[in-house]
């Protein structure tokens, strides 16, 4: 069997990728130190055989020793999905933030040398900041503020990216060796929603949802024009394992390009629940991206792929999940 490492394993998306890697065959070890993520999330890959979980920070050595299916299997590839991604993390853990894409990703890119695996990492649009350009193109460097509220976030995935993408290139020196070159490749994530998103966790899709269940005026933050493009975590997912299993190096947007002001998206889920529809403004987060659109040429062309879930119907299955758990 071919076996996988997905860091942050327990996660929102690193949970979901769990499950999907299993579904087709691989043998799976997920790493988390569980600050955001749950053990809950894994409760139907636990059932399997060939997969395993390390209670662990990225951040620290990982030995072989520890992964248990590396003597079984050798080691094929590694995901590394560690990371909060939420905007109520980026003044409570900031610094953990920094060091999980930064830490984190040179750990993991040794091991990933160590045992010729391919390797990737996974970036967002936030690299892209407030952009200038729209839709966003892979080939846009951005317009971030690296000092704001979100630089803990948007900074460490730019850190990543370079790292990474340095590493495939392949140059300078390494532990005073030459540099062999990385089998390396960049996902940047657009807003992501779906089952297993932390209720508490400050994002528009959790925020709104759980409001509405609950009767609660529905908060939108500035005058709610701010557009962003929702993809369903099972289109994702997919799009993911497509880009890992291709060889491609450069960087790939996997999103939604159906873009969708914040008004929209919350009437929708008023409309979805029966909610009173009460709609209160709070001010405008700072440094809050305007426009939000992946322009998904790059990885129709090159995966064959792009969203199939439209945003009623994943709305309606995440719906379902925050029942349970109000």
């Amino acid at each position: 069997m071919k076996h996988v490492l997905v860091t942050g394993g327990a996660g929102f998306i690193g949970s979901h990728l769990c499950d999907r890697l299993l579904e087709r065959g691989y043998a799976v070890t997920a790493l988390d130190n569980l600050l955001t993520g749950r053990r809950e999330n894994l409760q139907d890959a636990l059932r399997s055989p060939d997969f395993r979980f390390v209670d662990q920070d990225v951040c620290l050595p990982l030995q072989d020793a520890q992964l248990e299916l590396v003597g079984k299997h050798g080691l094929h590839g590694i995901f590394h999905f560690a990371c909060p991604a939420s905007p109520v993390d980026f003044d409570r853990i900031p610094f953990e933030i920094l060091a999980v894409d930064s830490v984190g990703t040179q750990r993991t890119v040794e091991l990933a040398l160590k045992h010729g695996a391919r390797y990737l990492v996974a970036s967002t649009s936030e690299i892209y900041g407030d952009p200038e350009q729209h839709p966003q193109k892979e080939t846009y460097w951005g317009n971030v503020n690296t000092i704001g509220p979100r630089a803990c976030y948007d900074e460490a995935k730019r850190f990543a990216e370079a790292f990474v993408s340095t590493a495939t290139r392949g140059v300078g020196r390494w532990n005073g060796g030459p540099y062999q070159a990385l089998d390396g490749a960049i996902v940047r994530i657009f807003n992501t929603y779906g089952p297993r998103m932390r209720a508490d966790d400050g994002r528009i899709v959790p925020e709104l949802c759980m409001q509405a269940l609950q009767g609660r005026p529905l908060t939108v933050h500035g005058e709610g024009l701010q557009t962003r493009s929702f993809c369903y975590v099972d289109d994702l997912v997919e799009g993911i394992i497509r880009l890992f299993e291709s060889g491609e190096k450069n960087p790939v947007n996997i999103g939604n390009p159906a873009e969708k002001t914040v008004l929209e998206f919350a009437r929708a889920v008023i409309e979805l629940t029966g909610a009173p529809g009460e709609i209160r403004h709070l001010p405008a987060r700072p440094d809050d991206p305007r426009r939000r659109c992946p322009d998904i040429t790059r990885a129709r062309t090159l995966l064959h792929w792009e969203p199939r879930v439209d945003l009623r119907e994943g709305l309606r299955r995440t719906l379902e999940y925050f029942k349970t758990q109000l």
